[in-house]
């Protein structure tokens, strides 16, 4: 039977993975693939279940409103237009920092390894995520190491968390440094790596804001990883700016967040935090999603090339992501930071333009 994380739930459409073998449990990636998972991986995104969400949708008395509060700009018909002028909040402070997103994850600190709970659709975006970046590393580089395919290569995890994300790439072979603003969520992750000998080995975590270790790390980390967390930063300009001075030229960038669209606020704020409960009420803001295309400009004005753009599919009903041709709910981006001419790349060999990829379809985000 194939490799499932070298299949459609590993990589993004169109693209052909050239790993290593691995076994099916695929344990390097922490992979949970249960009978019901491996069929959803099969039929990719179905269309029935967008089709029976939508039905609910329309059927439904619409008793949960936005808060007085709530940015939704007036009638969704409005929507298109009125997105035309809706801006992120722009931030005069000195730091990414949100200081009511840390309280919001305070609550949260403990539960970052039950994988029923809060940060269960984190659980399964590790998925699709990790070998996302494993597989864009490994078709850059000419030499990988069976066992830990990416050996020698070194990754910033910022707003790392529990640490969900850096455990499976130091599986992998990687040197991860997280770094998370939120004191116990560091404790957490340090708590839960000493469990393994050879993660201890691997990983450490500090409890920094990107924009602190920066003077300390300029031009360090092969890699820097950015998942779900764009969505929660104060300033975005700042934060691509200081991902770029810690990244090592020719260093790649994978960010994965939240179109602003008006499907968004449906699936993503009304269904996922008002009706489902996949994450707590109040976790996100719509006016702080980010437009791929406008992430995409913020890039690139700060010395990247954006080269791989994916949507990404939730399904709540089996608890599983997968990936789409669409944009319009949750995205993966890649990019690299432009380096001096004849210098090779983090990892011995230059990468090929990947092809972009937008459209539509439905999805419930986190």
């Amino acid at each position: 039977m194939a490799d499932p994380l070298r299949g459609r739930a590993g990589s993004p459409p169109g693209r052909t993975a050239v790993v290593p073998a691995m076994s099916h449990s695929c344990w390097q990636c922490q992979a949970r693939l249960t009978p019901a998972r491996q069929a959803l991986c099969d039929n990719h995104a179905d269309l029935s279940f967008q089709a029976g969400l939508r039905g609910t949708l329309q059927d439904c008395n619409w008793k949960t409103q936005p808060k007085a509060s709530s940015t939704l700009p007036v009638p969704l018909s409005e929507m298109r237009s009125s997105m035309l002028t809706v801006k992120r909040p722009f931030s005069t402070s000195r730091s990414s920092v949100d200081p009511k997103e840390i309280k919001k994850f305070q609550f949260l600190a403990q539960k970052w390894w039950d994988e029923e709970g809060e940060y269960s659709a984190l659980h399964s975006m590790n998925d699709i995520r990790v070998p996302f970046i494993r597989d864009t590393l490994l078709n850059m580089s000419s030499n990988y190491h069976l066992g830990s395919p990416l050996s020698g290569v070194k990754i910033l995890d910022v707003g790392c968390g529990g640490g969900l994300l850096s455990e499976p790439l130091g599986r992998l072979g990687a040197s991860v440094t997280g770094i998370d603003p939120l004191e116990d969520n560091i404790r957490t992750a340090d708590q839960h790596k000493s469990f393994d000998p050879v993660l201890a080995e691997r990983l450490q975590y500090k409890s920094s804001s990107l924009e602190e270790i920066v003077e300390e790390s300029m031009e360090t980390f092969d890699v820097i990883v950015a998942s779900e967390v764009v969505e929660h930063v104060a300033d975005l300009e700042m934060f691509i700016k200081c991902c770029s001075q810690v990244l090592k030229p020719e260093g790649s960038l994978f960010i994965t967040t939240i179109n602003r669209t008006q499907l968004s606020y449906v699936l993503g704020i009304v269904v996922a935090e008002k009706i489902l409960g996949i994450v707590p009420e109040g976790t996100h803001e719509w006016e702080k999603f980010v437009p791929p295309e406008d992430l995409e400009r913020l890039l690139e004005s700060n010395g990247f090339s954006v080269k791989t753009v994916n949507g990404m599919l939730y399904n709540p009903l089996w608890g599983s992501w997968s990936w789409t041709e669409s944009t319009s709910i949750n995205y993966a981006m890649h990019a690299v930071k432009s380096g001096a001419q004849g210098q090779s790349s983090p990892t011995d060999a230059p990468s090929e333009t990947e092809s972009k990829q937008h459209s539509a379809t439905a999805g419930t985000a986190v």
